[in-house]
């Protein structure tokens, strides 16, 4: 009895500490953000004016800008290609943009020279293009094809299609051996990245389309459309969370002790400790749907939604 009433007490107390916490800097963008990846001192913007922006994270300011070429559509105009994701790896930046019908465009740009890898004529429906490392990279398809692409000949090591459901997201160990993959079913899947193998199906926690998943230190969450985030532990019970509104976005920190995700209309984001379920802090200020988080550290982090801001963080 003792102890229940020490933990009510603790649990109220840390409620009352949780606080509502402003951005410390916003980076404006000079398009709506659908993507971004930080790399050390630098991030790099995906957006739907045709570029990806490089920022200083030391000034906030522009430093670089990467172009993709303007698409020809249907209707004899020009306009600006989306850039829909953008990776890092080792002074080269993955691009993934879309064209005037269903296909995709992928892009590799080496610090001097754009070049183009992947073009909407080889009727790829790409959603997820991701680095391996300097010489491969993973594509995850509408129709739920993982794919392993060697850089240099453009050639495929494998295709797997881990179910028949479309495909959501797609989320890669800090060590880039296994991934994690989900669809509209709400099933979860592990697997093995130089194979493509599948390693494990978690039991299902969500009903609907997981949007989003994180995995970080053998911990994974998801972002669904039955308004509930699952947290599959890497040693502990799994659960799940509870919402009022859609969840389109999670993240996870670096130790994958803290959560996050994109939890009511008014888009604020909601921290949460993953071994107590504890909710915590709630991030206000975006004006759009949260639709990318990243932790920087385990104390600070990035989002992103449909608007033209970046938001940083601060926990501490």
């Amino acid at each position: 009895m003792k102890l229940k009433l020490l933990f009510s007490i603790t649990l109220l107390i840390s409620y009352l500490y949780s606080k509502d916490i402003k951005p410390t800097f916003v980076i404006n963008s000079k398009g709506f953000v659908n993507d971004f990846v930080i790399d050390k001192d630098k991030l790099y913007v995906a957006n739907d004016e045709g570029s990806v922006e490089v920022f200083s994270l030391h000034t906030q300011k522009l430093i670089n800008e990467i172009f993709i070429d303007p698409i020809y559509t249907r209707k004899q105009t020009w306009q600006n290609s989306r850039i829909l994701s953008v990776d890092r790896q080792n002074g080269k930046t993955l691009i993934l943009s879309n064209d005037k019908g269903p296909y995709r465009n992928l892009w590799i740009h080496d610090g001097k020279k754009l070049k183009h890898l992947i073009k909407a004529k080889d009727k790829i429906s790409i959603k997820e293009a991701r680095f391996i490392d300097d010489d491969k990279f993973i594509l995850g398809t509408l129709g739920y094809e993982i794919t392993l692409y060697n850089v240099g000949d453009n050639y495929h090591s494998y295709k797997k299609q881990p179910e028949q459901s479309s495909f959501e997201d797609l989320a890669l160990s800090e060590d880039k051996k296994t991934m994690v993959s989900s669809s509209e079913s709400g099933q979860i899947i592990l697997s093995d990245v130089k194979t493509g193998e599948v390693i494990k199906k978690f039991k299902p926690l969500n009903l609907d389309k997981v949007y989003q998943v994180a995995y970080k230190n053998g911990t994974v969450i998801t972002a669904s459309q039955d308004r509930k985030v699952a947290v599959y532990l890497k040693d502990g019970t799994s659960y799940t969370i509870k919402s009022d509104f859609l969840i389109y976005s999670v993240a996870l920190s670096p130790s994958a002790k803290l959560g996050v995700y994109s939890s009511n209309s008014d888009s604020d984001l909601q921290i949460f400790n993953t071994k107590t379920k504890r909710k915590t802090d709630k991030l206000i200020g975006h004006y759009a749907i949260p639709t990318t988080i990243k932790f920087y550290d385990e104390n600070s982090l990035f989002s992103a939604g449909y608007e033209n801001k970046v938001f940083y963080w601060r926990l501490d």
